[in-house]
């Protein structure tokens, strides 16, 4: 099992689990996002699950119907963690559209905001279900339409700030999938040049500290 894998048992932070019951809901999510990330949704299994979670077959039956209702809620659960975390951080509160583009970046800098490994795994399995596309290209619609409005609110023309979002957008997801190996240092030494070239405007003094603060603490530095 992954190591970021924590089962509720062994969670201290959980309430203990009651009877019989040993394993959650989100036990199985857990795990069956993991084998999605590292494994592909071929190998997304009951059966793997169940021996990885070290329980029979008849608990999974417990918390879904079959594996297509568990494969929905991976869905489900993708679109709640990266399509949802990116909506909420372009509507926060911000003085500026550069405060306001350090806010989406955030999402970025965290995976626990934003899961990169997930999202691509998604797009990944779209590629053999048409179903799946569609979920993509609702998730990718829902998330530029937010960034556009965000520009919006900050006085751009409808137009444009389609068009900045999209270049946005596409620029953050295909940093990513290039799986750049930029050192810290150098990707923040580059933002207030990112912020110019994304918004047409120069951040205000002190604007990115937070931001810089941010991206070291998750960085571990």
């Amino acid at each position: 099992m992954a190591e970021r894998t924590i089962l509720h048992r062994n969670d201290p932070d959980k309430a203990p689990l009651v009877g019989h019951v040993k394993v959650t809901r989100e036990d199985w999510l857990n795990v069956a996002r993991d084998i999605l990330v590292s494994d592909g949704v071929a190998e997304v299994k009951v059966l793997a699950i169940g021996e990885r979670l070290g329980v029979s077959r008849s608990s999974f039956y417990w918390y879904f119907k079959s594996r297509k209702d568990l494969l929905g809620a991976l869905l489900d659960d993708w679109e709640g963690r990266n399509t949802a975390v990116i909506e909420a951080h372009c509507a926060l509160d911000a003085a500026t559209i550069t405060a306001a583009v350090c806010n989406f970046f955030r999402c970025f800098f965290d995976p626990e905001l934003f899961d990169q490994g997930l999202d691509f795994a998604v797009r990944e399995w779209s590629r053999r279900d048409g179903k799946v596309r569609k979920r993509i290209d609702l998730a990718d619609a829902a998330r530029i339409a937010a960034i556009g409005a965000m520009f919006e609110s900050h006085g751009f023309a409808p137009y444009e700030a389609d068009i900045r979002a999209r270049i946005l957008y596409f620029m953050q997801l295909g940093y990513h999938a290039l799986d750049q190996a930029e050192p810290l240092g150098d990707r923040l030494a580059r933002t207030e040049g990112y912020l110019l070239g994304f918004t047409g405007q120069t951040p205000r003094p002190g604007e990115l500290d937070d931001l810089f603060a941010f991206a070291r603490e998750k960085a571990g530095r």
